[in-house]
């Protein structure tokens, strides 16, 4: 797409030296709010042109242009400070070092043009002993965050993220440190550094654990049967198909669930009583609560998903289809009616 944008944004005009995904992915987001996005790629493109998965650079470059520039040449890095010249954004994710080599650097293009947001995204923040390290998803937002570990039982082998799943939160943190430091310049007339990086995502993302730990505090277990609250956890019906139950406050959603699995005498049945106070038996009320969904039926399951706030299917991507793409996009910020 390179016509007019429609949006919030509409007016704003954003320059991306960006590579593979978090950079672009903050980008992509801008465009869909209405801005208008050239990318800087150089001369033989962006390394994600390169994926034989055509999609991921579709996914993250979507609504923009691009120009090809040798920035290692003086007369590059002429047409790319023009390009800044009438930009407010300015939107990376290469490592400062290279910045600082090409005049591209926060200090440098702040004096130049002071109305200009700065936003440089980074693996591991922009102080410190990792500062200037490259940082990817799987390493910087998977695994030094702790996340990859926390979602693993004790002694098994942590899984591995999905492509882009700590870049794109990212950049939506990029994307909306972005936004306010627009309207902040609507009011100062001075544009501003926003800064985030994988790691710090990915602290967030985690940050209840995080907290528990720095609070000597047991973090909530994995495995899905010892959750202390079993109307908020995972199950398998009997048709295979597995699901998660959102009961997230037992004492009003226990009735609400047993009258949609076809058993309203659970919700006084004394055996939950336990369940319905919170008590000091989880465990117990969370094996009965198993066995009893291990027998549930599709035409139960349905029920379930008929009672409000109670399910959610756990989907495998190819199961996705296009229905839920299209409830996504309706429901993403600032779209056009």
């Amino acid at each position: 797409m390179t016509g007019p944008r429609e949006g919030p944004l509409e007016g704003i005009r954003v320059v991306e030296l960006g590579v593979v995904i978090a950079g672009p992915a903050a980008a992509a987001v801008l465009g869909d709010w209405g801005a208008s996005v050239v990318k800087i790629e150089p001369p033989e493109g962006d390394p994600q042109r390169g994926n034989r998965n055509t999609s991921y650079f579709q996914l993250d470059n979507r609504g923009k242009r691009s120009i090809c520039l040798n920035l290692k040449a003086e007369a590059g890095r002429a047409i790319a400070l023009a390009l800044l010249g009438s930009a407010d954004v300015f939107v990376t994710n290469l490592r400062s070092a290279a910045l600082a080599r090409l005049g591209l650097d926060y200090p440098a293009l702040a004096a130049r043009y002071p109305r200009l947001v700065y936003a440089a995204i980074t693996g591991y923040g922009q102080t410190g002993p990792a500062a200037g390290k490259a940082g990817y998803d799987i390493g910087a937002y998977w695994s030094r965050s702790g996340m990859a570990l926390a979602l693993a039982p004790d002694g098994a082998e942590p899984p591995v993220s999905r492509p882009g799943q700590g870049d794109h939160p990212t950049g939506l943190a990029a994307a909306a440190g972005i936004a306010a430091a627009l309207y902040s310049r609507e009011r100062t007339g001075s544009g501003q550094l926003v800064s985030t990086s994988l790691l710090r995502s990915g602290a967030y993302a985690i940050g209840s654990d995080l907290i528990s730990a720095a609070h000597q505090m047991p973090a909530v277990p994995i495995a899905r049967r010892m959750m202390a609250n079993p109307l908020l956890a995972v199950y398998q019906s009997g048709d295979g198909e597995w699901f998660c139950l959102l009961g997230v406050q037992p004492r009003r959603h226990l009735p609400g669930v047993a009258r949609a699995v076809g058993r309203p005498e659970l919700a006084d049945d004394p055996r939950f009583a336990d369940l319905r106070s919170h008590g000091n038996q989880p465990r117990a009320a969370c094996s009965r609560s198993r066995r009893a969904h291990r027998a549930d039926t599709p035409g139960k399951r349905l029920r379930l998903g008929n009672h409000r706030g109670t399910q959610d299917a756990r989907r495998h991507p190819l199961m996705v289809g296009h229905a839920t793409m299209s409830l996504a996009r309706k429901s993403a910020m600032c779209s056009s009616p």
